[in-house]
């Protein structure tokens, strides 16, 4: 199963993208992912209902019909760690071709995104930065293949 992390924005802080380096050659070890930035749409003279469908519009066309997509929204389900780890390898018993995490802009997801996704994931009921969240997702990733794995990353 092919792993996909679809964001929108550029991460421009440099301690966020070396960190997120680091879990990204860390993920190669056990799995493929690829990355897809989706290009920030310019905000000026549109709503943020305007800016969202835009967005979605661009992260539907990288959504295949067979892809399982899972959105990153605070009103998601949350897991603990070793939830996480459980959930991933049920979606990796299921054989969907590719698994998708969405990642959305600063408005959220528009109606087609959220149509699309077949469930919604939630880090925390507090708000993140962007930049922020593509790391967290990234070191849980990690994680859960570590705990999957039974390597001793994961201390409990």
């Amino acid at each position: 199963m092919r792993i996909v992390l679809i964001y929108v924005g550029k991460t421009n802080k440099e301690c966020f993208r070396d960190a997120i380096n680091i879990y990204l050659d860390k993920i190669k070890y056990y799995n493929k992912l690829d990355v897809i930035e989706i290009k920030t749409i310019n905000k000026k003279n549109l709503s943020k209902i305007d800016v969202c469908k835009r967005e979605g519009k661009l992260i539907t066309a990288q959504i295949n019909h067979s892809d399982h997509v899972v959105l990153l929204d605070d009103k998601g389900v949350s897991y603990t760690s070793k939830g996480f780890a459980s959930k991933l390898e049920r979606w990796m018993v299921l054989s969907k071709k590719r698994l998708v995490f969405v990642i959305g802009g600063p408005y959220g997801f528009s109606d087609l995104v959220c149509s699309r996704a077949d469930e919604k994931l939630s880090f925390s009921r507090m708000t993140f930065s962007h930049q922020m969240i593509r790391l967290f997702f990234l070191e849980q990733l990690y994680r859960a293949y570590s705990i999957i794995n039974k390597q001793p990353y994961h201390h409990e």
